[in-house]
């Protein structure tokens, strides 16, 4: 998906476990190294969703299902959940016009504005009047409104990027940015103002023409949705290096902004600038498959009820070319991933359960997470039978690990089954290291798709507690694999993977698994967590 803001949810580094569990060999690292090797080969060209790769890679998926003896629960009898989408890929022959004082000038796609949605939807054909509303945010909590004395109805909302910085907690937070700073916060809340689009000013202060590079890449590809999403309005992300060509007639200059900006005095104003945008864009539309398959329980009563193991097999495909590479991998995005839930299901088809597993590796999570909300729309089981999900994104590879982090445990009761499998594998249990963004971990895979449906959800990963490698050199390695190899073509086989920290997760999950498919209680949304009230619903509506 477009990750505007890096999202460290790759695994942190890993230790050695210091329990009877060590050295059971059920995973085989092997196997989990042929999937790996298959799945990120070249031959996959990155396993874009809708391209031939990612087709290639579903049909490798439902082999070794087949050869797993795992039972289909997909469309027809088949593994696959078939889900029809629509892309479009903006063309370089747009236009976007600036109209001040009678005179006409033009902003350049990749160079001035990226756009966030693509398609006939976001056309702006008459002349369209730009306002500046400050971060484009309303916060009733915090006595916060960029809109209370501008009126943005039939115009083109113009916003910073982010939020007011603060050093208080309880003012956005302080160091950690709030659900408002999200881009699609502030183009809903536009939208839900009466603004024809929005455009949102990069990384005032922060940016530089490197982090730019990285954004016309990542917005390069195209632009795929479920085929029946209602359609976005216009909504440009605009190079901060840019941005004064649309104050120009404004009574505060750019320069002045950013001078709020520091100061925390932000002011909402009209700029004295109005827009058309004329779209040019290659559409298509087509069929993208989840890869479903179900492992039954043993149990009379329990085994209607099941666990789900997810895991998203799509990468972004062929792209941009860095370095003569035009090929997009994701070995650790989520290739691995896959190749774990495979070893799982292989474990899991032999073991004594008395609740059911339904394996699910889910297509399009890098367009926003699509494959599991299509899914969770059109379940195989009913949602209040699913009693939570496990999902995979990323696996351990970097050295044996003797902490855990469980993303989203503090929503639910699946904190307590964490912690206790933890003490069983020597583990202890950690919060994701304050470099990183935890506030946003949970959001940005497909855990959050299931939680919005009602179902307990949860995403592990290694701590950064290690044998062979000390803290610092662990948590700047992730640093690395985030500025330089993340959603680029280096995410691929030339990577050195450490095989016995992955296989030392995945036999960690395995025991989440067992520990909650033969527990007498399932998992429970904690006291006051948004997500009950979807659990609620679907046990009362029996779906």
């Amino acid at each position: 998906m477009k990750k505007l803001l890096l999202i460290f949810l790759i695994p942190i580094a890993s230790l050695l476990s210091q329990s009877s569990f060590n050295n059971r060999s059920l995973i085989d690292k092997n196997k989990l190294k042929r999937h790996l090797e298959y799945l990120g080969d070249d031959l996959f060209e990155g396993r874009g969703t809708g391209e031939l790769g990612g087709d290639l890679a579903a049909k490798y998926l439902a082999v070794m299902y087949n050869r797993l003896n795992l039972t289909p629960v997909g469309d027809n009898g088949t593994y696959y959940q078939y889900i029809p989408m629509h892309a479009s890929k903006t063309l370089k022959s747009s236009r976007l016009k600036i109209y001040q004082n009678n005179e006409e000038s033009e902003l350049e796609l990749g160079e001035d504005y990226l756009l966030y949605n693509s398609g006939d939807q976001t056309f702006i054909p008459m002349l369209a009047e730009l306002v500046f509303v400050g971060y484009g945010i309303i916060a009733s909590e915090y006595d916060y409104n960029d809109y209370q004395e501008i009126d943005v109805e039939g115009k083109i909302a113009v916003m910073l990027s982010g939020e007011p910085h603060s050093n208080e907690h309880d003012f956005f937070t302080g160091d950690y940015p709030t659900i408002y700073s999200y881009p699609e916060s502030k183009q809903r809340l536009a939208s839900s103002r009466g603004a024809k689009g929005s455009i949102i000013i990069s990384n005032p202060l922060e940016n530089d023409n490197k982090e730019w590079e990285h954004l016309k890449i990542q917005f390069s590809f195209e632009d795929i949705k479920l085929a029946y999403t209602i359609t976005n309005n216009f909504g440009a992300l605009l190079n901060y290096e840019s941005a004064h060509k649309i104050f120009k007639n404004s009574r505060y200059k750019f320069a002045d902004v950013l001078e709020m900006h520091k100061s925390n005095s932000i002011k909402s104003f009209e700029l004295g600038t109005e827009i058309t945008f004329n779209g040019n864009f290659a559409n298509r539309d087509f069929i993208a498959p989840n890869v479903i398959a179900k492992i039954d329980g043993t149990d009379p009563e329990l085994k209607d009820e099941y666990l789900v193991i997810s895991a998203h097999y799509d990468h972004l495909g062929l792209g941009t070319p860095v370095n003569g590479d035009s090929i997009y991998n994701g070995i650790m995005d989520n290739a691995i991933g896959c190749a774990a839930v495979l070893e799982l299901a292989r474990v899991l088809s032999s073991a004594v359960i008395k609740r059911s597993v339904l394996i699910i590796l889910v297509t399009g999570e890098e367009k926003g997470l699509l494959g599991s909300t299509y899914y969770t729309g059109h379940p195989v089981v009913p949602l209040h039978k699913t009693i939570a999900n496990i999902n995979i994104d990323g696996i351990a590879a970097y050295d044996n690990f003797k902490s855990i982090i469980g993303v989203g445990r503090e929503l639910s009761s699946l904190n307590s089954t964490l912690k206790k499998v933890a003490i069983l594998n020597g583990l202890k249990v950690v919060n994701i290291p304050p470099q990183f963004k935890q506030w946003e971990s949970f959001n940005r895979s497909d855990q959050m798709a299931f939680a919005k449906a009602g179902i307990p959800s949860i995403l592990t990963m290694d701590g950064p507690d290690y044998i062979n490698k000390s803290r610092d050199e662990g948590i700047q390695h992730l640093i690395d694999y985030n500025m330089n190899i993340y959603h680029t073509p280096f995410d691929d086989l030339t990577q050195e993977i450490n095989y016995e920290a992955a296989v030392q997760q995945i036999e960690f999950i395995y025991d989440l698994c067992i520990e909650l498919l033969n527990a007498e209680e399932t998992p429970e949304w904690n006291s006051g967590v948004f997500y009950n009230n979807a659990r609620l619903q679907s046990i009362a509506e029996g779906r």
